[in-house]
């Protein structure tokens, strides 16, 4: 196992906070017209949107977070990473192809559920056996964290069935996913063998 920089806890930081301030910014300029709670965050990121390059700037950053984090994170195994990179390529996607203003898009939806799927599964697949690994890359925590990203997009399609609360289920859903990285790398920068490169 390799040492983690620390470095990385800057973009795995930062991901969590551009997701939510991109949200939160472009629904305040969006107005009234936009319910946080029914509508989906890619609508503030649609053409057309008040909002629109504030959430697609947040998209875009966000995506280059996931893919520094990635590339900082060499404790965890190769697939962990590739998949975490893939999630950052996908929030690249996302904002390539936005949200139409009306009606729905394969492309957009395409990726964001590669996007949705690469975030969940990251962490189950970057996790290493044994007890020498850090907290957040035992097998255990990841599998639980895939879990809960598993059932959070679950829960987010059903909503989008039904026309319920898709907008809270998707935000619940891209804040585990956003926020499960930071954890990882500090459990990594905080492992007793952290200064030690382990084989």
């Amino acid at each position: 196992m390799r040492v983690v920089p620390k470095w990385a806890l800057l973009p795995s930081g930062c991901a969590p906070v551009l997701l939510a301030g991109g949200w939160t910014i472009a629904g305040t300029l969006e107005g009234p017209a936009y319910d946080p709670v029914t509508q989906t965050i890619s609508v503030l990121a649609a053409y057309g949107a008040a909002g629109f390059w504030v959430m697609t700037g947040a998209l875009v950053a966000l995506g280059a977070c996931y893919l520094l984090t990635a590339w900082g994170l060499r404790a965890a195994t190769l697939a962990g990473r590739v998949a975490l990179g893939g999630g950052g390529l996908a929030a690249l996607m996302v904002a390539l192809f936005p949200a139409p203003t009306s009606g729905g898009s394969l492309r957009h939806g395409s990726v964001a559920a590669a996007g949705f799927t690469l975030m969940a599964v990251w962490p189950v697949l970057a996790a290493r056996r044994g007890g020498a690994a850090p907290w957040g890359l035992r097998l255990v925590p990841s599998l639980v964290a895939t879990a809960v990203m598993g059932v959070g997009a679950a829960w987010f399609l059903f909503e989008m069935q039904v026309r319920g609360a898709p907008g809270v289920a998707e935000r619940v859903v891209t804040s585990a996913q956003s926020v499960w990285p930071f954890v990882v790398v500090a459990s990594c920068l905080l492992h007793p063998r952290h200064d030690q490169r382990l084989t």
